[in-house]
């Protein structure tokens, strides 16, 4: 009778225990959840920002192997970047490209995070020529990695700076047309 009753306490002390546990997150979560992004004049809602990114990455952990996994983080590495999060949002693309390599935006993160992040945020050219590179080797046959060969060129550059290659460049086409 003792061991009977052990075993029945320990069942419920199990169900107790997963139904104390975390909810699964569903699609559905994530869409309510991303609709409070933007309030109704269509501007940022920055208040629903962390928790709307703690969901996504949430949905990533519990669901790694669905389909849309990457997707949500992409999305949540997009807001972070606009809301200047350069920590979370290299936390993010990190973790893009080590699980999801094979996604096709992971070089459009990498891309961003160089650009945006490193270079627009944090003014750190060397990290931000080190993450086009990676883009370079790693994805050498993707548009991506043209765009990252010419964004290269432009660090370190103010923005007249750039324009002023732009320009010239052009302007090098042009005559050579002639």
């Amino acid at each position: 009778m003792k061991k009977v009753f052990q075993i029945v306490m320990l069942a419920v002390l199990a169900f107790g225990m997963m139904a104390c546990g975390e909810k699964k997150l569903t699609q559905d979560d994530l869409k309510k959840a991303e609709s409070t992004l933007v309030d109704e004049q269509g501007n940022l809602n920055k208040e629903a920002v962390p928790a709307v990114v703690e969901k996504f990455c949430k949905f990533v952990e519990q669901n790694p192997d669905d389909a849309t996994a990457p997707q949500w983080l992409f999305k949540a590495l997009q807001i972070e970047i606009k809301t200047e999060e350069s920590e979370k949002a290299i936390e993010i693309c990190n973790k893009l490209v080590e699980e999801y390599p094979d996604y096709e935006y992971t070089p459009a993160a990498l891309v961003m995070t160089a650009s945006e992040v490193y270079d627009s945020q944090l003014h750190d050219i060397d990290k931000a020529r080190a993450t086009y590179e990676k883009v370079i080797s790693d994805y050498p046959d993707s548009d991506w990695a043209k765009n990252a060969e010419k964004m290269i060129e432009f660090l370190g550059l103010t923005p007249e700076e750039i324009l002023s290659k732009i320009v010239l460049s052009n302007m090098e086409v042009e005559e050579g047309e002639w």
